[in-house]
Formats: C-alpha cells, sequence, structure tokens
C-alpha cells in the first residue's frame, strides 16, 4: 500500500453531496449497481489493457472516514455560515465500512469500449461514493498500460524500458504509470520507488551530467566502469556519438584484464537510425558483438516502428514522456453508471439516455462473454445476468451487424473481488499479470494491434438485452 492512511476524501464533492442526501431520504441502504466501462477506443486503436485493479483493492481495504476526514467535513460552512452536513450524518460516515460486492475484469485482459471492466453492487450510498477512486485508478492505468502495450509491439522483440518517472504527472502519477507501464510489456523500470512497491526489475544508465563531470569523456566512462561493472552502459552522445563510443571501446579493452564487460552503450539524440547501424558495425569490428546499443529520446510507438523499418541497430528502447504521460491521448473516457436498483426485492434495471448516442448507457446487472474457437478469441457478448443469456450478438451502434455463436467455447471476465466487503480474491504477482497480458493479445488477430485502421473486434449486446436497452430507450424518450 502507496499510502497506509485511508483515501475516503480522495473524491468529488458531488459524491458525498450525492450521500447526504440519500441519507436524507433514507435510501442510502437500497441495494444498487454501478458499472466502470469506456466509449472511445484509446489511442485511435482497437483495444484497451484492463488494469489498476490491485492498486483499488489496496484501497478499499482501508477504506474508511478519518477522524481528519470527519473533522474537514464539519468545517465546511454553507453560505448562511451553518455546518453544511448534519453531526448525525458525519456519525454515520464514522460508522461506515465498506461493505459492497465488486467484481472485475483481472489486469493484463484485453478490454473493448462499453464492456464493464469494475461492477460495484451493495449500498447505493456506498456505490456512490466510490465512483470517483475507481475512475480515477482504473482509467489512469489502463491507458498506459494501453500505451506500453502499443509501444512494446512496436519493439518487439526487443525490450522496452520505462524511463519516465522525470516527466511523469506527479508523484503518484509516476508511481502508478511505472506499475501499468509493466503490465502492458515493459521489462523493467528506472522509477526506484515503483520497483520497491511493486517488485519491478530496475534499469538505469548514466547521465549527460557525469560525463561533462569529468575533464574528458574517456576518463568519466572508466570511472563509471570501475564503479559499475555489472551491466555497464555508458552514453555516448554528449558530444559527438562516433568519437564516443570509439572511447567506450578503448576503456572496454583497457579492463578486459578484469573480466569487464560492456553491457550497452547508449544513444539520447540525432538520427538514431543512421548512428546506431554505424555504431554496431564499429562495435562488431571491434570485438564487442554482443554490446547492446540502447536508445532514448522522446520514443513512442509510431517512432520506435519507423527506426525498425529503417533497420536501426538497436536492441534496447528507453521510452519515458510518451509512454507515462499517454503524450497524444490524456485521459481514458471511463465512465461509471448506475444500472440497476432494487426496489421490494426486485431489480429494476435503469438507463440513461442522451441525444449523443455513444453516451446511452446500458441497464442491468452486467457480465462479459467472451468467445473463441481454436485458442483464438472471435467476440465478446455483454448480456445482464438476470435476463436468459443466449449466443446471438447485436453490435451496440449498429443493429445490422450481428453474429451468432452457438457451438463456440466461453469463458466471463468479470470475477468476483469482493463480497460484502471481504477481499475474496488472491492478486497475483505483479510479473505474472505481465505476461498473461501477453498471452492475451497473442490470442486475438493481429489486425486488432494495427497503429493505423485497426480490425475492429466484434463486441456486441446479447439479444434480449439489446431489446430490453431499446425498449428502455423508447420509454425513456416518451415519457420526457
Amino acid at each position: 500500500m502507496i499510502y497506509k492512511s485511508s483515501l475516503a476524501l480522495l473524491t468529488d464533492f458531488y459524491e458525498l453531496t450525492m450521500a447526504y442526501g440519500y441519507w436524507k431520504e433514507k435510501i442510502d441502504q437500497k441495494e444498487a449497481v454501478f458499472h466502470l466501462n469506456f466509449r472511445k477506443k484509446p489511442f485511435q486503436g482497437s483495444f484497451a489493457i484492463a488494469a489498476g485493479l490491485g492498486s483499488l483493492i489496496e484501497h478499499l481495504k482501508n477504506f474508511k472516514f478519518s477522524s481528519t476526514d470527519l473533522k474537514y467535513l464539519a468545517s465546511i460552512r454553507t453560505q448562511n455560515n451553518t455546518p453544511f452536513f448534519e453531526k448525525k450524518f458525519l456519525d454515520y460516515l464514522k460508522n461506515l465500512r465498506f461493505s459492497c460486492d465488486i467484481d472485475a475484469v483481472e489486469e493484463g485482459n484485453v478490454v473493448f469500449p462499453y464492456e464493464p471492466l469494475i461492477r460495484v453492487k451493495g449500498p447505493l450510498l456506498q456505490a456512490q461514493i466510490l465512483e470517483s477512486i475507481i475512475l480515477n485508478i482504473i482509467n489512469f492505468q489502463t491507458l498506459i498500460a494501453t500505451k506500453a502495450a502499443r509501444i512494446c509491439f512496436a519493439a518487439k522483440p526487443d525490450p522496452v524500458v520505462e524511463f519516465g518517472i522525470r516527466r511523469s504527472q506527479g508523484i503518484d502519477g509516476g508511481i502508478s504509470a511505472s506499475r501499468a507501464a509493466f503490465i502492458g510489456g515493459c521489462s523493467a523500470t528506472s522509477n526506484v520507488l515503483a520497483a520497491k512497491l511493486f517488485n519491478i526489475p530496475l534499469s538505469g544508465t548514466q547521465a549527460h551530467s557525469w560525463v561533462m563531470a569529468f575533464e574528458k569523456e574517456e576518463e568519466s566512462f572508466l570511472a563509471f566502469a570501475k564503479a559499475i561493472p555489472e551491466k555497464c552502459v555508458l552514453l555516448i552522445d554528449t558530444y559527438e556519438s562516433l568519437q564516443g563510443v570509439k572511447k567506450a571501446i578503448e576503456v572496454a579493452k583497457s579492463l578486459k584484464k578484469e573480466n569487464f564487460k560492456l553491457f550497452g552503450v547508449r544513444l539520447d539524440s540525432g538520427d538514431l537510425a543512421q548512428l546506431s547501424i554505424e555504431i554496431r558495425k564499429i562495435l562488431d569490428t571491434a570485438g564487442f558483438e554482443k554490446t547492446q546499443i540502447i536508445a532514448s529520446n522522446e520514443l513512442d510507438e509510431y517512432l520506435i516502428r519507423d527506426l525498425k523499418h529503417q533497420k536501426a541497430a538497436i536492441t534496447l528502447w528507453g521510452v519515458g514522456t510518451n509512454l507515462v504521460t499517454a503524450k497524444d491521448q490524456s485521459a481514458l473516457d471511463g465512465v461509471y453508471k448506475l444500472s440497476a436498483i432494487k426496489e421490494k426485492n426486485k431489480w429494476i434495471p435503469k438507463i440513461k439516455v442522451s441525444e449523443q448516442v455513444a453516451k446511452i448507457s446500458i441497464p442491468g446487472i452486467l457480465q462479459v462473454r467472451r468467445f473463441f474457437d481454436k485458442g483464438k478469441y472471435i467476440a465478446d457478448s455483454i448480456f445482464d445476468e438476470l435476463s436468459q443469456n443466449g449466443k446471438e450478438i447485436i453490435n451496440i451502434q449498429d443493429r445490422t451487424h450481428l453474429k451468432i455463436l452457438k457451438t463456440a467455447e466461453h469463458r466471463d471476465l468479470l470475477v468476483p473481488i469482493f463480497r460484502k466487503g471481504k477481499l475474496v480474491y488472491k492478486s497475483p504477482k505483479l510479473e505474472d499479470v505481465r505476461q498473461k497480458c501477453g498471452m492475451e493479445l497473442d490470442k486475438f488477430s493481429l489486425a486488432i494491434r494495427r497503429f493505423l485502421n485497426p480490425h475492429p473486434y466484434f463486441v456486441g449486446l446479447e439479444k434480449s438485452l439489446y431489446k430490453k436497452r431499446e425498449m428502455l430507450i423508447e420509454k425513456m424518450r416518451k415519457n420526457y
């Protein structure tokens, strides 16, 4: 757990004002169901990588309103300088303990628009006040894990190291980004705290300031090689890259009797394709065929793809800013919507209707069923657990596009995490999540991983849910 105290106040104020209203109306204990999903494909791609569940679990295990939280809430005043919240409500929050059921898509799974990633079932007040923290954690880590998966796919089979801590969005942004990037496929991080917290392998070289701190470039190389003889990487572009690699070779040769091996040289500027090809020739000619060439400098999946097409001799990629900030997309548009509420022991589906078709929610208590054939995934069905579940799936935005899956095998993606507030799920090691992510991606057509015009994977509503949704839309529009 990064934060030892509860983060109950890490929320939007309207969650607490609604909670206050539910309490005053005496409907705080009414059973409700909310779902988190996203609507737009991130990075104009075809998929996302589910991430953040492990962090969310740690938060929910410690969820409560502390004495300092309640003291702050008691200090909030109305315009008439009266307490905003009644003392009885604050006493209620003091004794509140998380008691919801939560089901979620496990981290490392591939997910698509409109599919629920998280399902929360429980007292209306509790399910409501969890909205902001759930969105905060899942939206960000899913976005970064997705970006990492794209970058690692571009670099394949070369490893990618996450180098982003210095330009990440604050302290927690850096820590969470390192965690999510590892899930998405990065092999290591330069973030020491994240490595400690999540048992991620560490990787680091040296900065230009190290080289500049010495009178001569070769002196800096020799000193660093003696200080860090294991997996030593020398930064060769402080002054002139081709001369830098020659000096690195001379230093390595001078330490040959000490069994020193130059693990790698790093380029952080210039024409990475042309320079890496020349550097590879120089290294190979000198007998350093196993020395790695590591590249950094504002890399992303597109630049890595182009460099590989140009036959760049780079064998390890250090990616920072564009990865941990998801620079080309600032946020995942995940939303958290009420989809069912219990009235007189009967579940009533709820729907949000909008003039924008994409913003119309999906009613019911939802689950996602993934169908596969011969080890490859072929379609996903979103269905309501309270309804009959058939194998006819209708595209959510195009009713003419449907699939009928009679014989395909399947598995359901949402699995139990909490029951009545008690954790029933054992979180896997992060390395296992990372490996799972790679294996899951391999079960889809490669066409969904194209950066330009990726092939859409079929996701639809199970037929009876589709009809129920259409009926509710028509009913709501007639009433309003």
